[in-house]
């Protein structure tokens, strides 16, 4: 452990030395890397490809649900964009993230259930770790929040694949059968996620030495997890 003092001490040093050095600009993210494990690199790396799905999903799901962004492809780029500004970063509670997921699936809500889908996803994914955008030396996850959000994420693709207004219509529409071929894009790209927030989970415990409690629920009946 102290190891990793001295070189995180080290490079805020050479952090604050070269901020007065314009030259020096670039080896600025070489400093950055001396404060990381590679644990905290995979984490950097699968939370950046988990908004890649996300924005993956929500061109997706706003094409298959075009009366939530009506005007076509670039009226569906604003939506999309705006979802993912960074003003709009989510650091909501786990709490309000899961509010947000069933409000997108209320019979009687009546604004961009798209929108209010990803929002919700992608701050109850954020929550689980722990709201950063970078990690560092002294940076923890826990994997039991990373395992939680996997099963969250499968909740949350039943209800959406199961979920009608009261003309039993599906209140979002994801996979379909056309000329008898099943589309099944939205399954793999919810397939990714899973797989991505299981993988970390059990990096984070092995590197941790910390174990997952498996929480085994009915699909039908299940109750999102607290993150």
């Amino acid at each position: 452990m102290l190891y990793r003092q001295i070189i995180v001490i080290f490079a805020l040093f050479l952090s604050a030395c070269t901020a007065t050095s314009p030259q020096n600009k670039p080896a600025e993210s070489e400093i950055g890397y001396l404060a990381k494990s590679d644990i905290d690199t995979v984490a950097d790396i699968h939370l950046r490809q988990i908004d890649q799905y996300l924005k993956e999903l929500s061109y997706k799901l706003y094409r298959r649900n075009p009366r939530h962004c009506e005007g076509g492809t670039p009226k569906i780029d604003q939506c999309v964009k705006q979802l993912f500004k960074t003003s709009h970063h989510p650091k909501s509670s786990s709490e309000k993230s899961i509010k947000n997921i069933k409000l997108s699936l209320d019979k009687d809500f009546t604004g961009d259930r798209v929108g209010r889908f990803i929002l919700g996803l992608r701050s109850m994914l954020h929550s689980a770790y722990s709201n950063k955008t970078e990690f560092f030396f002294f940076d923890e996850l826990d994997p039991q929040k990373l395992y939680n959000s996997a099963r969250n994420i499968e909740i949350a693709v039943w209800r959406l694949s199961n979920f009608r207004d009261n003309k039993g219509k599906l209140l979002l529409i994801t996979n379909s059968m056309e000329t008898g071929i099943a589309n099944l894009s939205f399954e793999r790209l919810f397939g990714k996620l899973v797989a991505t927030q299981d993988t970390m989970a059990k990096i984070i415990a092995e590197s941790s030495r910390r174990r997952i409690k498996n929480i085994i629920q009915r699909l039908a009946t299940a109750v999102f997890l607290p993150i």
